[in-house]
């Protein structure tokens, strides 16, 4: 089940974005993010006060977690989108993070469907989606589910410097 975080989810959330710090210091996952900077406890928090925190849940557990919403990262301004749509039928998909518990469950696919069902019962018509340049599975989970890479766009990403931000869309309209 997917839905609308609550304050209660906050603790679980946090815990995610721990496990997956610890596996990239393992060096059992690359994703690009720095403990201690991003994503990180407030992060969570933050989404929760807007309202666009949503939480994968299964057998009670909070799994996965995203950030939804229609608030585009600085580096999409000037970036060459192939459907330039007015901002309100944007949608954009933030820090989708699950579990290395559930690892390979097919879980980060069945969020990214929630996030276009949503998208589309908001009226947006066109997706957006960035990542980091290293996050492969993450690029290629993407690819695989009809995203286009548009740009490559050097930044300093929340607070971590030397990111190379892969700028991604989809077209549902």
């Amino acid at each position: 089940m997917i839905r609308k975080a609550a304050a209660s989810d906050i603790d679980a959330v946090e815990k995610i974005y721990d496990e997956l710090h610890q596996a990239e210091e393992e060096g059992t996952t690359t994703i690009g993010w720095l403990r201690g900077i991003y994503p990180v406890r407030a992060t969570a928090e933050a989404a929760l006060g807007r309202g666009d925190l949503f939480v994968l849940e299964e057998d009670g557990e909070i799994l996965g977690a995203g950030i939804i919403n229609r608030i585009q990262v600085d580096v999409y301004a000037g970036a060459p989108w192939e459907h330039e749509v007015p901002e309100d039928q944007v949608c954009v998909l933030h820090t989708l993070v699950i579990s290395p518990r559930a690892k390979r469950r097919g879980l980060g696919r069945k969020f990214a469907g929630f996030y276009e069902a949503y998208a589309a019962e908001t009226g947006c018509t066109e997706l957006r989606i960035d990542t980091n340049e290293r996050n492969l599975p993450a690029r290629a989970m993407y690819r695989s589910l009809g995203y286009r890479e548009i740009d490559v766009v050097p930044t300093v990403f929340n607070g971590i410097p030397g990111v190379n931000l892969v700028l991604l869309e989809k077209w549902i309209g």
